[in-house]
């Protein structure tokens, strides 16, 4: 089932642009009653028509409970090995490959047509409705408007509450069917009306764009949603590799790339089969540090960050597509060498780099997110720290006596 977790980190990162801005005090004035009837007046400026409102204003209430599951965000705080074994382990391995065979001529025309292959659109669906066995439990016009009119992020979510009546609008969905996540997501690959409105295709021709309730039509706005987020057929995304000692470490960062012929240059080597061809370009990502599993993330592991932005998340929906086409479990022998922090240490080190002059840090909050690693980068290369990104109580301690 979607845990609670992975609902968190798919609105996290569905809200990323907010920034630190976002997170501030803010408070609602008027009530919510007077916000829906100017927000309805401007459906209609927009050319949403009053039948289609007058549908959906019944659905449309304010939710206390959404509010207060927003504002009461948790930090979420598990490593890469943690996320992935609990979230591709039990049943999704072999479920998610039963349904490839399944439904493999499905998936055949997909590829044809997208070229985007069935284990990552698998790798989707399984992480994001266990392949459509939970949607949510909540009103999607609900949580949007009620997100809509709070004060932390209401032009995103006024944004999405246009385009979801659009879809009713266009007869892709009705009021009643449109059940889903709180932070408005809906259907088997959970997208947000936004995303549903540009990226669902009719598929099984039957003249409607459903989410919910085809699966020709699911997942091939799947791959139609990859293509718009830069997919590149019959390449690679992600490859699990193993790393030298004395690799150049400040190079291990999502922002650069190199040729694969540059990366086995330097000792990285396939950790099962071979590397791709020597003139792809790729990143290597160290999600638990220079310890941890190492990665060669090829042009297309952009894709899954452009679906989802939560470094974590991208990183395990692309390993589980790897599981899903056959490759091993990811090693672990290094885990235990690699070095995981409390919230309290990372806000510790978050307030050294701030003082020592790091300002991309962001918020202190705990969170190690890419403002954060960035400027562990940044302070390892200046401390002489092998510059892994991977905050350490080492780092600490030499920031702590400067």
């Amino acid at each position: 089932m979607r845990t609670p977790l992975l609902k968190l980190i798919v609105f996290l990162a569905a809200t990323a642009w907010t920034g630190a801005a976002a997170t501030a005090a803010c408070h609602n004035t008027g009530s919510y009653e007077r916000w829906l009837e100017t927000f309805k007046k401007e459906a209609i400026a927009q050319g949403i028509s009053p039948r289609v409102i007058a549908e959906a204003t019944p659905s449309m209430t304010f939710d206390p409970g959404i509010i207060k599951r927003d504002h009461g965000q948790s930090v979420f705080s598990q490593t890469f090995l943690q996320f992935s074994d609990r979230m591709t382990g039990g049943g999704r391995i072999p479920n998610g490959q039963k349904k490839i065979k399944q439904h493999a001529v499905l998936f055949e025309k997909i590829e044809r047509k997208y070229g985007v292959p069935a284990p990552v659109l698998v790798a989707f669906w399984g992480l994001e409705s266990d392949f459509g066995a939970d949607f949510g439990h909540y009103k999607i016009l609900s949580a949007i408007a009620t997100l809509a009119y709070d004060c932390r992020r209401s032009e995103f979510f006024r944004t999405q509450l246009f385009d979801a009546l659009r879809i009713i609008e266009r007869g892709d969905q009705r009021v009643e069917d449109m059940i889903g996540d709180w932070a408005g997501e809906f259907g088997g690959l959970q997208f947000t009306a936004s995303d549903y409105l540009k990226n669902a295709v009719d598929f099984d021709g039957d003249g409607r764009r459903d989410l919910i309730h085809s699966i020709p039509d699911t997942m091939a706005s799947g791959a139609n949603f990859l293509n718009s987020l830069g997919w590149r057929r019959g390449e690679p995304w992600l490859q699990e590799v193993r790393v030298p000692d004395n690799l150049p470490w400040q190079e291990a960062d999502l922002a650069i790339t190199h040729p694969v012929s540059q990366w086995a240059t330097w000792g990285v080597k396939a950790s099962h089969g071979a590397l791709a061809s020597a003139d792809l370009q790729a990143s290597l990502i160290l999600p638990m540090g220079r310890f941890g599993p190492a990665f060669l993330a090829y042009p297309n592991f952009k894709a899954f960050l452009g679906w989802n932005s939560a470094y974590v998340y991208s990183t395990t929906v692309a390993y589980y597509a790897n599981r899903l086409t056959g490759a091993p479990v990811v090693n672990h022998d290094g885990a235990q060498r690699a070095e995981v922090l409390s919230a309290q240490q990372v806000m510790e080190l978050q307030r050294l780099l701030i003082k020592a002059g790091y300002q991309d840090v962001g918020e202190v909050d705990g969170k190690v997110g890419s403002g954060t690693r960035n400027a562990v980068k940044k302070a390892q290369l200046k401390v002489g720290l092998p510059a892994d990104s991977w905050p350490t109580a080492e780092l600490i301690a030499r920031l702590g006596v400067r």
